[in-house]
């Protein structure tokens, strides 16, 4: 197995002016594969890489040693196979000898009762019987054959089992916890090396990666982009309205394998897709108002709450695919903003920059882009992403950033699999986006330009 150390240094010599990152957890059965990738100050793009969840590093000499035992019993089981073929075909035989014994048991009592002139008529009749069975010479020769290689079957399968008792004694001490958690930490931290980089301009959205079919055809998931080293929890919302009950996973790897989670009951329902957990915290629009409310999962109280003022609400300025997703909460490198609409600005986008901690408004910018003809949104670096559409054929066609005040269209093809986006929200710290499509869970990695500074 590579070591931890060799591990880490993992640079590929690309030298390339964009910054892609790949982001999701392989399926059980994949072997070594790149989580992430960022370019570093060099301009050498450094990668994070993800272990098999249940199995052991393909180039492991023990894992060698694995795959010639299980290959050698395979050759033992096929090699019984065929003696067993043998046998039975040799014991069809035997049982027809037996037959034809009988048969001359019965002629020698004959003889032996039999008048002197039918001796010689008997005799060709033995003779004969005789000839029919000289092939049982070669059988029995066979059978012994056979015996022998049985028993060196018996030997070679306690050889195996002397062996596989070593091999166990050898990986007692690398059970698979150890081995995830060693993982775990190689992950956070190349991770927090690669949010040492620059921000970028959005240039390409990936295929998506189908990590979960659960829940209605509406909901949000996210996991926490400044959880603590070694906090994975992923956080799932089911519904867009008359629900407050939040499940918590341990990591995406439980979240993709099991159904073992832990609920939270919100103090009030929440209302459409738009929540974000950021800091231990979760951050959601209360039902049928324009209050954002900050609940926290450590305490499981409301730490602080605050009206949007003038944000639309109640399917006012939704986005084009309903569901009460007038307020939608994101976070990216900058930190916590609200995507709004309000009558003074005719129905078109609101952006604001939040305090997480008070809740109160940074700073505003006002788009021409209407809230109801958005697909979804989503922010990057100080930009707002906006969709054309939810269902069908669906691209990024519009960009806003907030450090120049300006908008520009684009065009960013965004596969829509199953055909009805209801949340779309990047994650800084993977560099990813999380969707919910139609009762599916996905992630898009994505490809931004940047310039290392």
């Amino acid at each position: 197995m590579e070591s931890e150390e060799n591990l880490i240094n993992v640079f590929l010599m690309l030298f390339i002016g964009s910054l892609l990152t790949v982001v999701g957890p392989s399926a059980p059965e994949e072997g070594w594969q790149v989580y992430s990738s960022a370019q570093d100050s060099e301009g050498r793009c450094v990668c994070t890489v993800v272990a098999p969840q249940q199995t052991v590093c393909s180039r492991d000499a023990r894992t060698k040693q694995l795959r010639q035992l299980l290959e050698k019993v395979q050759n033992m089981s096929q090699s019984i196979e065929v003696l067993d073929q043998r046998t039975q075909r040799d014991l069809q035989f035997v049982e027809k000898m037996e037959v034809q014994l009988n048969g001359l048991e019965n002629k020698f009592k004959q003889v032996e009762d039999g008048h002197e002139n039918n001796i010689a008529r008997q005799y060709k009749s033995i003779k004969a019987k005789m000839e029919e069975l000289r092939p049982l010479i070669p059988v029995l020769e066979a059978y012994k054959a056979d015996a022998l290689l049985v028993q060196q079957f018996k030997e070679e399968v306690a050889n195996v089992t002397e062996l596989l008792g070593t091999l166990q004694e050898q990986l007692g001490g690398l059970d698979y916890q150890e081995l995830h958690s060693r993982v775990t930490s190689l992950e956070d931290r190349l991770r927090a090396c690669m949010q040492r980089l620059a921000c970028g301009k959005l240039t390409g959205i990936s295929e998506p990666i189908t990590i979960k079919t659960s829940g209605s055809r509406f909901g949000s998931w996210m996991t926490d982009p400044v959880a603590p080293t070694g906090d994975n929890r992923v956080w799932y919302m089911d519904g867009y309205h008359n629900n407050r009950f939040v499940r918590e996973y341990q990591s995406m790897y439980d979240f993709m394998t099991t159904d073992n989670f832990t609920s939270h009951r919100l103090p009030h329902p929440w209302s459409g897709t738009g929540q974000v957990v950021y800091n231990g915290s979760i951050y959601f629009n209360k039902f049928q108002s324009h209050t954002i409310i900050k609940f926290d999962f450590s305490t499981s109280l409301i730490s602080r709450s605050r009206q949007l003022d003038f944000a639309g609400y109640n399917n006012m300025y939704h986005y084009s695919w309903g569901g009460h997703s007038d307020i939608d909460l994101m976070v990216d490198e900058g930190g916590l903003w609200a995507v709004y609409a309000t009558n003074q600005n005719a129905g078109n986008i609101v952006l604001s920059q939040l305090n997480p901690n008070t809740l109160q408004i940074i700073r505003s910018w006002t788009t021409n882009h209407p809230k109801r003809s958005a697909g979804e949104a989503f922010m990057i670096c100080g930009t707002l992403y906006v969709t054309n559409g939810y269902s069908g054929g669906t691209k990024v066609y519009y960009a806003y950033s907030t450090n120049s005040s300006t908008y520009e269209y684009i065009d960013i093809p965004l596969t829509n699999k199953y055909s009805h986006l209801s949340m779309l929200d990047y994650n800084p710290r993977d560099r990813a986006l999380y969707a919910w499509n139609n009762g599916h869970q996905v992630l898009y990695n994505v490809t931004l330009y940047h310039i290392i500074q």
